[in-house]
């Protein structure tokens, strides 16, 4: 693992070499209390194993990368992720972006803004229509609120859970100290029209107890190709509880010619 220097920024990351010298997997966690780890232990490895270069990294804020006062809007994501395959070398070739919940909604956002560097797309339980935006910005103000006046970090450290203490820290520091929700709450959902505009293969994959679900079938019907996969018996946890599965249909699809749709 490595601090890679990227558009002002030191950006964690972690490189994991393939069999083969094709486009990279990259992938890109949720918000807040996520980080590169969650696809380390899940999907990282098989896909690694199975040929395909992988990068991992923690977005600003998150993890062990800079956490800068603001920037947390999705466009300025996309210009991170841009400078990131920059001072990797990995921008004479579009990458493959894997999103679980918001990095989904940022790699949704990549393909649109920046299609010259994506080669497909896997969306995991990804938000992209209804009113995501305001149950998102309610729930992180709520949490913002009370690890601000709870002061939970310094109780966990005096009850010896060190590593709960450094998470919950972090998590206070992005939801308090930085322009997260207030960049948050300025965007909008994605629309027909968007959805209509991809240009690239899409993968859904969501649980059929996920309350995202309908809005992958907006993004389903309206993008030229996509395909969506429902997993049985599981909700906006499918990264952690249908990790099988999830492989399966990510290799699957990484392993399909450009263009094939795997239903």
């Amino acid at each position: 693992m490595a601090l890679t220097p990227a558009g002002g920024l030191r950006l964690h990351t972690q490189w994991l070499p393939g069999r083969d010298d094709g486009s990279a997997v990259v992938f890109l966690h949720g918000l807040v209390m996520d980080n590169l780890s969650s696809f380390y232990c899940t999907l990282a490895g098989p896909v690694s194993r199975a040929g395909h270069p992988v990068l991992l990294y923690d977005q600003r804020g998150h993890g062990r990368s800079d956490r800068p006062p603001g920037g947390y809007d999705r466009d300025t994501a996309v210009a991170d992720l841009a400078a990131l395959l920059a001072a990797l070398g990995l921008d004479r070739r579009p990458v493959h972006l894997v999103g679980n919940s918001y990095g989904g909604v940022l790699a949704l956002h990549t393909a649109l803004v920046r299609p010259d560097l994506v080669a497909s797309l896997v969306l995991i339980d990804a938000q992209l229509t209804g009113d995501w935006v305001e149950k998102m910005t309610d729930t992180l103000s709520v949490a913002a609120l009370g690890l601000e006046h709870r002061r939970l970090p310094e109780q966990l450290a005096a009850l010896g859970r060190r590593k709960e203490a450094r998470l919950t820290a972090g998590a206070d520091a992005l939801l308090n100290r930085t322009t997260l929700i207030e960049d948050l709450a300025a965007g909008a959902v994605f629309t027909a029209r968007d959805f209509a505009r991809l240009r690239h293969p899409v993968l859904a994959v969501y649980g059929e107890h996920s309350e995202l679900l309908p809005g992958a079938r907006d993004l389903a019907a309206g993008a030229p190709d996509c395909a969506l996969r429902v997993l049985p018996g599981v909700g906006h946890t499918v990264l952690n509880e249908a990790t099988e599965g999830l492989c399966a249909a990510v290799l699957e699809r990484l392993g399909a010619p450009a263009g094939a749709v795997a239903r």
